[in-house]
Parts: structure tokens; sequence; C-alpha cells
């Protein structure tokens, strides 16, 4: 399993939902950052991302933006 995921979200993100339930569904761990309640947070999205959408994954380095499930898929079989 990866040793570093973060994912950037907000609450009322559908897709973030998605992703935290897809996540929970594979017991993976992972750091949350809500940038609802961590507004001094956005930057640094931006720097990783280079957007201001959620959600947005960090998996041992690797940036995934949106829900794109088969991408994360593979990141995590491969780590």
């Amino acid at each position: 399993m990866p040793a570093n995921i973060k994912v950037y979200s907000t609450p009322t993100c559908a897709y973030c939902s998605l992703l935290k339930q897809f996540l929970a569904e594979k017991n993976v761990e992972y750091e949350e950052v809500d940038l609802a309640a961590e507004p001094d947070k956005v930057n640094e999205l931006v720097d990783i991302s280079g957007q201001l959408g959620v959600p947005v994954t960090v998996i041992d380095g690797q940036v995934v933006v949106g829900y794109d499930r088969v991408r994360l898929e593979s990141i995590l079989a491969a780590t």
C-alpha cells in the first residue's frame, strides 16, 4: 500500500464523497485536507494540481485530479 495519501476536498463536493467512499472500501488510509475548514491550504492545492477544483488526491507524489477511479485503482495496485 502507498505510504502517503492526501485528499483535498470540501464537505459539499459529491465527487469528494465518492472518492472517500472508494478509499474506505479499499481499506486505504489517507490524510484529508478539508479546504472549507483549512482555507489556508488552497494555495497548496493550486501549487500541486494547477487548479482550484476538488477532489485532488496525491498518492506518493502522483496527482489525481477529480474522481478518476480507473487511475486511482491503477496507482494503488502499483504501490
